[in-house]
């Protein structure tokens, strides 16, 4: 592999997207290079597998984003795993010159009252899951990881970690979970045998993300598929399982199998964006929904309620069925916020032409 494909690019002249050829065109002088650090100081790209540097970025950047007229939005400025063109030479003198379009993001809704989207990871082509076979063990919040990836064009796939433990039940996890239709493989995060298992989606040129809470096992894994102890681990706690944040910042890291991997903080708060399809992630609820004696149907109290039959008849887990409609409702929520947002973006400049007016007839023409 070149360089650059081992930290991910696997595209040719012929295969480029037209978007991206544009661009490289644009700027003769530039070469792309990938962000494998995000740090509110700025970024670091890598054109290797073996360093990465601190890079000048653009000046709307350099800022908080915002969904005001005229500015760069949150989830448009560079995230871990963007492909940019950059100038200059490498240790003190580069410079980013261009965002290289997505061809894929997994984001969430930040976190704070008021709305923003978070980049999680971009130009990913799998998700791993990574939920432990302990106390972290919980199929409402995969449900809710799983609902964040659909539609981003990433493939997900559930690791459940820590089947070595004592009490872990990996049979009584894959049946609560048959539901998802999507791949389950419950490993030995410290083994690399076990791991293996894990071999199609780490092929070269792929890339992939970790998400998971902090304590399940993802920076473990991580050594395991590097061979090496990189990724700093930490216990959980005896008291519930649960682990300190042993990772701060995204990081891109060169796997041997010839795959980027992205390793992440664990994330508190799984905030939708409002651009979700929660139907996506509950195809067999829906399927249900299509049954119901009225098409605006609540699932609650309603006759001919064909989700609740299901439930009745124990077809259905009743805690999946509360949690479609628990996500449900944060998505319409959160997709109001958002088309507020964007209205805010078309409306300042209908606000500005009517403050000028009101000037103007008030004082004259400015």
């Amino acid at each position: 592999m070149t360089p650059l494909q081992a930290i991910g690019w696997r595209w040719t002249p012929s295969t480029l997207d037209p978007a991206w050829a544009g661009l490289i065109a644009a700027h003769p002088q530039a070469r792309p290079a990938r962000i494998s650090e995000q740090h509110r100081s700025g970024y670091l790209v890598a054109e290797t597998v073996d360093a990465a540097y601190r890079a000048e970025s653009l000046p709307e950047w350099q800022r908080a984003g915002s969904y005001r007229k005229g500015e760069i939005t949150p989830e448009s400025r560079p995230a871990v795993g963007d492909w940019v063109l950059i100038e200059g030479e490498a240790p003190n003198a580069l410079r980013i010159v261009a965002l290289l379009p997505r061809f894929s993001a997994i984001k969430r809704g930040a976190a704070g009252e008021h709305y923003k989207q978070q980049v999680i990871a971009a130009n990913i082509d799998t998700v791993f899951v990574v939920c432990g076979l302990d106390a972290d063990f919980n199929p409402r919040r995969i449900e809710r990881y799983l609902m964040l990836v659909g539609g981003s064009g990433v493939q997900p796939v559930i690791v459940l970690t820590k089947s070595d433990k004592d009490g872990a039940d990996v049979e009584a996890a894959a049946h609560e979970l048959r539901a998802l239709d999507v791949p389950v493989h419950a490993v030995n995060a410290k083994d690399r045998d076990s791991v293996a298992v894990l071999a199609p989606w780490l092929g070269e040129g792929q890339s992939i993300v970790l998400v998971g809470s902090s304590g399940a096992g993802k920076s473990t894994l991580t050594n395991t598929l590097l061979g090496i102890e990189k990724m700093k681990t930490g216990a959980v706690r005896d008291s519930d399982d649960r682990g300190r944040h042993t990772t701060t910042h995204r990081a891109l890291i060169a796997l041997p199998s010839g795959a980027c991997l992205i390793d992440t903080p664990g994330m508190r708060e799984l905030k939708p964006t409002g651009e979700e399809d929660v139907a996506e992630s509950f195809a067999d609820i829906e399927a249900l929904a299509a049954q119901c004696k009225f098409n605006d149907c609540k699932h609650q109290k309603e006759p001919g309620c064909a989700v609740r039959a299901a439930v009745e008849r124990g077809e259905v887990d009743a805690q999946r069925v509360a949690n479609f409609l628990k996500l449900s409702e944060e998505v319409a929520g959160a997709a109001n916020k958002l088309a507020t947002r964007l209205a805010q973006k078309s409306d300042t400049k209908v606000q500005n032409k009517s403050m000028c007016k009101r000037i103007d007839e008030k004082y004259g023409r400015h």
